[in-house]
């Protein structure tokens, strides 16, 4: 499927995944917010969870279900501490892994955090026809995932093609 020539605002989510994150001290979630707003697309919903495998998986699962809702972005717990469970809580819940997301976030990354990068366990994927982004917490890489990959992707205008010219046909069995 190509590209749009008219814009197609989506609606997101997003999550912040964090022990000791609160709405007031949110700079992660705060810049997603303001970042979909800014490229034109509607905030569907946003919530701040500890780092509880199965509380994510409560409310991400929730949200993949709401037709309503076309992606998730979500902020924490993709690194390496023992608190960090934001793959396991949520990859078991893509019908499609896209590798390429984490491949190129930890490449790009690699431009501005050295090595660093490799303690990254940054995915996307597709859940119920619903697109999925897990970032680091640090707004620094939030900034890296939506400016550098995320936003031209969720624009219907991108060329030759982008995630969400492929929506009507996401749930196709």
């Amino acid at each position: 499927m190509t590209a749009s020539n008219d814009f197609i605002p989506l609606n997101l989510c997003v999550l912040t995944v964090s022990d000791t994150r609160t709405a007031s001290n949110d700079t992660s979630g705060d810049f997603l917010v303001d970042a979909l707003i800014d490229a034109g697309h509607r905030l569907h919903s946003r919530a701040i969870l500890p780092d509880d495998k199965y509380r994510l998986r409560a409310l991400v699962s929730a949200w993949i279900a709401d037709e309503g809702a076309d992606g998730i972005l979500v902020t924490g717990g993709t690194g390496f501490t023992g608190r960090d469970s934001t793959p396991e809580a949520l990859l078991p819940l893509l019908d499609k892994e896209m590798p390429g997301f984490g491949e190129m976030f930890r490449a790009l990354s690699y431009e501005d955090i050295g090595t660093s990068t490799l303690q990254s366990r940054a995915f996307a994927g597709l859940a119920n026809g619903t697109f999925l982004f897990c970032l680091p917490g640090s707004t620094s890489a939030c900034t890296t995932g939506w400016e550098k990959l995320i936003r031209a992707q969720l624009d219907s205008r991108t060329k030759p093609c982008n995630l969400a010219n492929l929506r009507p046909r996401l749930r196709e069995r």
